[in-house]
């Protein structure tokens, strides 16, 4: 009975450990497709101003 409850702990332990190694992986992915969106927004910005930019001195 001792054994098996030992077990159970382990597993329930390991468990939670998973559960947290994934909320991380989710949370740092989160943050990075935060971050990653953001830079690409300031580049689109800036070749949209580019392109107003060079538009203008063709005419």
């Amino acid at each position: 009975m001792a054994d098996s409850h030992k077990l159970e702990v382990l597993c329930k332990q390991r468990m939670a450990e998973l559960q947290t190694k994934q909320w991380e992986a989710e949370m740092r992915n989160n943050i990075l497709d935060q971050v990653l969106g953001q830079v690409a927004h300031a580049r689109l910005i800036k070749f949209n101003r580019r392109k107003v930019l060079d538009s203008d001195e063709e005419d």
